[in-house]
């Protein structure tokens, strides 16, 4: 027996393991701009934009500084208004314009949060990352890919909404910190759904972790400012709204922001390193021997997948409603005296009482968070059959129509849950403080229910595209960020009447103040039915990707 060797065969050391790691990082991040190029722009718009027409608001609303002064007065005397909005720290118009503008740090990181973990979690969990791993790819290149993407709309919102602050004439220094601290809210918000898309299997998972945290920084600001203040220091979200533009900028609160997002970024780091490409660093608890009596079907399946979203959700919708019902009383105090408030308020669908005004435009607002929560749940099907369990389900005896609607009746039932908790928190809340608890609760509840025609026409358009070209599913959210800035827009600055009407959260009954009218309901429902109809008849004719 002998031995044979080959010759002409040489070593060749390996890469370097550092650059190795982030091969290909270039090419992913053209993959994700091409996948994100209608989603990416709208949030960038929306962000960068929208504070400048808050501004605006302002500005045609409070023509004198005596109404700065009362306004910031009437906030401040008002728990649950800071509690929603943070305090106002001055009476200069950018800081009373931009007081309504700070939910955006929350709304930012809620679009960093979903464009991080679809672009790393929810690679892992349909296997793509496994297949685009095995060539030269690196380990770190999606990842990298992700959050440089992410930073860069940051980066653009920071400073379109910096340039279009100063261009409606308000101080450089005052634009400049708002745009900084926007961005770097978004940053840091990316790292924490960063470490939550290691830690856990699934993307549901992953935006469990990522908006659980981003709620309790709200919680934690929002009690803190309604109370003395310290405890919003224990809050990202607190800090933003504690940067003050244009009432004595706090420039060194742009380093614990920013120290947040590069420590959470290295974390996820290290903690991709631990891990096995489509695994999760919390273990999967083990299911139970046999399945439940609600399992038995595609709908107990369904309702099994999406009941702690729904549970998430109403509690936020419970606590957001005690908050605007709380605050009632007091918009009467601020805006009682501006003829340009109520101009304003009744563009946005009001009455001539702000109270009731208030209502409505709030409840519309939540009508737009709930019609959120739908296309969530109706993308749940669009993810069900990108990793190919539906075609698992569907190989037993269960039919599509039935599949579709197991999922969509979540859609369709959910907002209705939803609204109606809010309405029922705004009701018992105000009705309290105005010693008319039955009146008020019976009001809140149906100018709540109206909204929900609304809401079901979004969900039929998601439902639309997802059964006629399912790829493009995730272009359901480009349509909800283009009907909100159309809403606001329209409402703040008065767009022509025909552009507002392509959106159907200004064509509901304005209850409570107003009679009750059929016609604009029977006409939603007629629409989302269509939607419906169209979107189920197109999946069930259609291959399963």
């Amino acid at each position: 027996m002998t031995t044979a060797t080959v010759g002409g065969r040489h070593y060749t050391a390996p890469a370097a393991r550092g650059s190795a790691d982030f091969a290909g990082t270039t090419r992913m991040l053209r993959l994700f701009l091409r996948r994100d190029r209608i989603v990416l722009p709208l949030w960038v718009f929306a962000f960068g934009l929208l504070p400048a027409f808050y501004v605006g608001s302002a500005k045609a609303v409070y023509t004198t500084q005596a109404d700065l002064d009362h306004a910031a007065k009437s906030v401040m005397e008002s728990p649950a208004l800071v509690a929603m909005y943070g305090p106002v720290f001055s009476t200069d118009l950018g800081s009373v314009g931009l007081w309504k503008a700070g939910p955006f740090y929350a709304m930012i990181a809620i679009a960093t949060i979903l464009t991080v973990i679809r672009h790393t979690r929810v690679e892992e969990e349909t296997g793509r990352a496994e297949l685009v791993g095995a060539t030269s790819i690196g380990r770190y290149a999606g990842l990298t890919a992700a959050m440089i993407m992410t930073a860069t709309g940051c980066l653009v919102v920071a400073i379109s909404s910096a340039l279009a602050l100063y261009s409606s004439d308000l101080p450089a220094a005052g634009s400049l910190a708002y745009g900084a601290t926007l961005g770097g809210s978004g940053l840091a918000w990316a790292g924490v759904a960063a470490i939550a898309a290691q830690v856990s299997v699934g993307a549901r998972v992953a935006r469990g972790v990522a908006f659980g945290a981003l709620g309790t920084a709200f919680a934690v600001r929002a009690v803190g400012d309604a109370g003395n203040g310290v405890l919003s220091w224990f809050s990202p979200l607190g800090w933003c709204i504690n940067m003050r533009p244009y009432a004595d900028e706090r420039w060194w609160i742009l380093i614990p922001l920013l120290t947040v997002g590069i420590v959470t970024t290295v974390a996820a780091y290290m903690l991709l390193r631990q891990r096995d490409t489509g695994s999760g660093l919390l273990a999967e608890r083990p299911g139970a021997p046999v399945a439940a009596p609600m399992l038995s079907g595609p709908s107990g399946l369904a309702w099994r997948l999406q009941r702690g979203s729904l549970l998430a959700w109403s509690i936020g919708f419970l606590l957001y409603g005690s908050l605007m019902g709380g605050a009632i009383n007091s918009v009467g105090d601020m805006l009682d005296n501006s003829k340009q408030i109520r101009d304003v308020i009744n563009r946005m669908g009001g009455t001539d009482v702000l109270q009731n005004s208030f209502i409505t435009f709030a409840l519309s607002m939540l009508a737009i968070a709930a019609s959120a929560y739908s296309i969530s749940a109706v993308l749940r099907l669009h993810d069900e059959e990108s990793s190919q369990r539906a075609e698992a389900t569907l190989a037993g005896s269960v039919s599509r129509v039935r599949y579709a609607l197991s999922h969509i009746g979540i859609a369709l039932v959910g907002p209705v849950v939803l609204l109606l908790v809010a309405g029922a928190a705004v009701g018992i809340i105000y009705g309290i403080s105005d010693d008319d608890l039955a009146g008020k609760l019976g009001d809140c509840l149906g100018a709540a229910a109206v909204q929900v025609p609304a809401v079901w026409v979004l969900t039929g358009i998601a439902v639309t595209i997802y059964g006629v070209a399912p790829r493009y599913t995730p272009v359901a959210w480009g349509v909800l960020s283009a009907m909100i800035t159309i809403f606001v827009i329209g409402s703040l600055d008065g767009l022509p009447q025909w552009i507002r009407d392509l959106v159907p959260f200004v064509h509901p009954p304005k209850l409570p103040g107003s009679s009750f009218q059929a016609t604009p309901i029977l006409w939603l429902l007629g629409i989302a039915v269509v939607l419906l109809g169209v979107g189920i008849a197109a999946f069930r004719r259609r291959d399963l990707r």
